[in-house]
């Protein structure tokens, strides 16, 4: 099945120049020579809280008055004027008294208790809102496009802190196929080392059941014809190097790469791939679908010892968390998705002693309205299917529009307060983040302090200096740590 680029986005040369540039700093990063941590620039790294983390991306622009921050409820009725919509569906009450989430969520209720609940989170308002560039910004950063190809987050992480098991790989992607959907090309530009070459990219897992395939020989091949073709490789490669293509930085970082994942299928580590070694009865605890399996498959990495985990919906066109149209129904299905197997894995790290050193994040890359594309002054393009003022059809019923002006970010373990709350959004539109508001750039400084990094760690890029934050200036949110 295939998928085309959203017919709703701004004009297509916006789109064409955002992935020139990118392909331009992509080149750049492949051609750059090894990155220098700059020493003697006054950052001290904080005492580590976690050692391992856990992302749970709702790709597509999670609606937070329909999942962590309900508003008022107004149940469907044919006719009824869009301005009165902020919650298509009721609150419910959690684990923790002051605070309430949505209906179809009440698994995750009831582990309320065992994190840290941020309500004020904002994005920029970046003119044209599309899902590639919030989504570039959340996982680097840095706001697209960029002369230098940013790491993701992940890559800072592995990169700064290197392995927690020298087998497995630090840096994994659970869920998000790179090829045959929509906007695979600006997928592909944020998910990625950057300039810190392969070996601190992500090692992409789009269908977490087939896990353990990726990390078996070919089928058929012995374990001595699959380490004598390792060998060879690594013969030819020393007799032919191609300095052309890029430096010697990024090919011997390749080259490291692959080193490392011959090791991977040489090791009893593999078997963390394999999640048909769980009991059936907890395979069926997570399986909600590929998320739902992700998330198991995420809990056995991080137990053998992997740095850094995501776990996406997926992002595609106008699938899953990118509700455009059929906004209530389409939510609905989205919450079955998550509800079961985020509190379960919640709770198993937690069985395992390891939530306490284990920072679990649920986080997207915008929030959404049913009537306002952007933030309160946004002139953004508006990409709703539904352009009425009132609404006739169920199918529009719900929250369609991209919204930046407040969203939120669900923590669990890793240090942070438990049956926290932090920050307020407005009870009516708009609904902007009213106390204690988050940006991006901050909250990658409280992830980042969270494992042990300082916001203000620097690295020379062919004599620039690149900063985990944004020039350095990220500021942790102190008050969600214990």
């Amino acid at each position: 099945m295939s998928f085309s680029i959203d017919p709703h986005a701004p004009e297509p040369i916006v789109r064409r120049d955002f992935l020139k540039k990118l392909a331009l700093a992509s080149s750049a990063a492949w051609m750059a020579g090894a990155p220098q941590i700059v020493r003697g620039s006054g950052f001290k790294h904080p005492a580590a809280k976690a050692d391992a983390c856990i992302l749970l991306w709702m790709a597509g622009g999670m609606a937070a008055p329909e999942t962590f921050d309900p508003k008022r409820y107004a149940p469907y009725s044919q006719g009824m004027p869009v301005d009165t919509v902020l919650s298509t569906f009721p609150s419910i009450d959690t684990a923790v008294d002051n605070i309430k989430i949505s209906s179809g969520l009440k698994r995750i209720a009831s582990i309320m208790d065992r994190g840290t609940l941020i309500r004020s989170a904002v994005q920029p308002d970046l003119g044209s809102i599309l899902h590639s560039r919030h989504q570039y910004h959340w996982h680097t950063g840095y706001v697209p496009p960029q002369t230098v190809a940013c790491p993701h987050l992940g890559s800072w992480i592995a990169r700064v802190l290197g392995p927690r098991n020298d087998i497995m790989p630090p840096f994994i992607n659970i869920g998000q196929r790179l090829e045959g959907i929509g906007e695979q090309e600006e997928l592909k530009a944020f998910t990625t080392a950057g300039f810190f070459g392969s070996e601190y990219g992500p090692m992409n897992l789009p269908f977490p059941e087939q896990a353990a395939q990726s990390v078996r020989p070919p089928e058929g091949m012995t374990g001595a014809r699959f380490a004598n073709r390792n060998r060879l490789f690594r013969q030819l490669v020393d007799k032919n190097p191609n300095r052309e293509y890029a430096s010697d930085y990024q090919q011997e970082s390749l080259l490291r790469s692959m080193d490392n994942a011959y090791r991977l299928l040489s090791s009893k580590e593999r078997e963390a791939f394999d999640i048909e070694r769980e009991p059936q009865e907890v395979r069926d605890a997570y399986d909600t679908g590929r998320f739902g399996r992700g998330c198991l498959l995420a809990r056995r990495l991080v137990e053998n010892g992997a740095r850094f985990v995501e776990v996406t919906t997926e992002y595609v066109p106008f699938l899953h968390w990118d509700t455009h149209a059929a906004g209530h129904s389409t939510t609905d299905r989205m919450h079955k998705e998550i509800d079961r197997p985020i509190a379960q894995l919640i709770l198993d790290l937690e069985e395992r002693g390891l939530l306490d050193r284990t920072l679990v994040i649920v986080a997207s890359e915008f929030s959404r309205d049913a009537i306002m594309e952007g933030k309160p002054g946004s002139n953004a393009n508006d990409q709703a299917a539904h352009k009425g003022d009132f609404i006739t059809e169920e199918k529009h019923y719900g929250l369609h529009r991209h919204f930046t002006g407040g969203s939120s970010v669900a923590l669990f373990g890793g240090g942070v307060k438990k049956g926290y709350l932090y920050g307020k959004t407005a009870d009516e539109r708009p609904l902007v983040a009213i106390e204690n508001p988050v940006s991006v750039t901050d909250l990658h400084a409280t992830i980042m302090t969270a494992m042990g990094i300082s916001p203000k760690t620097e690295f020379s890029v062919e004599g620039r200096p690149f900063y985990v934050t944004e020039d350095g200036k990220g500021t942790p949110v102190t008050d969600i740590f214990a």
